[in-house]
């Protein structure tokens, strides 16, 4: 923007975006807004001129905060959706917003995506990422404001969970997905959001390091997981036989 190249990075992002959504087309594209940490930022050219030293840039200037803060860096992404979405008519590319703290943040940016000319509805759907506790305990909330469905951010989420910085060293061993807080946590995110009719997945490494994550995921209603390519067979295999047994058990009640 300080060098007036506004249109080149438009073009750039529409022609990214219009590559996965033309080579998956008509099934769902979901493009999450830049998760802006000023640790990452910094070190890329001329990023030290704007970004902040911070002592912990995970849970600082980052996420969904920055584009109410810095609306034009926002109305960039928001504009090269459009040209795929109207121009090009690509109508299976969504959006997710990363890290929202608070409700009123997802009202606030809502709203700001809407004066710029895209709103929730008809073909276009909304999701957000669930990685910050008060995502999971005001889940409801966040639902009623208006969201298609949830991406759980375990990597985040594990985290701020349990106050470890999963990028110390010496606290990593800390740090597990599979704590009973963190998957009281999945259990709560994936239950309540099959109980209010939206979708659930998740991203982050966990489901393809712990099989019976998976399992667990699959028994509460997760919609979908994501993977590391060399596990996609084998959980494909987790997944079928989580599902055949809930069918099993079902039936056995009739």
């Amino acid at each position: 923007m300080k060098e007036k190249k506004q249109k080149e990075f438009i073009e750039k992002l529409v022609e990214g975006m219009e590559l996965f959504a033309a080579a998956f087309d008509p099934r769902p594209v979901v493009y999450r807004f830049t998760d802006f940490r000023s640790n990452e930022y910094k070190g890329l050219k001329g990023g030290a001129e704007f970004e902040l030293d911070e002592a912990n840039p995970m849970i600082g200037y980052r996420g969904t905060g920055r584009y109410l803060d810095d609306a034009d860096v926002f109305k960039l992404e928001i504009e090269a959706l459009k040209i795929v979405r109207n121009k090009k008519g690509y109508k299976n590319l969504h959006v997710m917003f990363p890290f929202v703290r608070t409700v009123q943040e997802l009202i606030d940016v809502k709203k700001l995506m809407g004066s710029y000319g895209l709103r929730r509805g008809g073909s276009f759907k909304v999701w957000m990422m669930v990685e910050i506790p008060s995502n999971v305990i005001l889940l409801d909330d966040f639902i009623d404001i208006g969201i298609d469905g949830v991406s759980v951010g375990t990597n985040d989420l594990t985290m701020l969970t349990l106050g470890v910085d999963r990028d110390n060293e010496k606290i990593a061993g800390k740090y597990s997905e599979m704590d009973e807080a963190v998957l009281q946590s999945l259990e709560k995110i994936v239950k309540t959001s099959k109980k209010r009719g939206i979708t659930s997945s998740i991203c982050g490494q966990a489901p393809s390091v712990y099989p019976e994550l998976v399992k667990k995921l699959v028994s509460w209603g997760i919609t979908s997981v994501s993977l590391a390519p060399d596990v996609v067979e084998k959980t494909r295999l987790l997944v079928y036989d989580a599902e055949k047994k809930i069918l099993r058990e079902a039936q056995s009640k009739r």
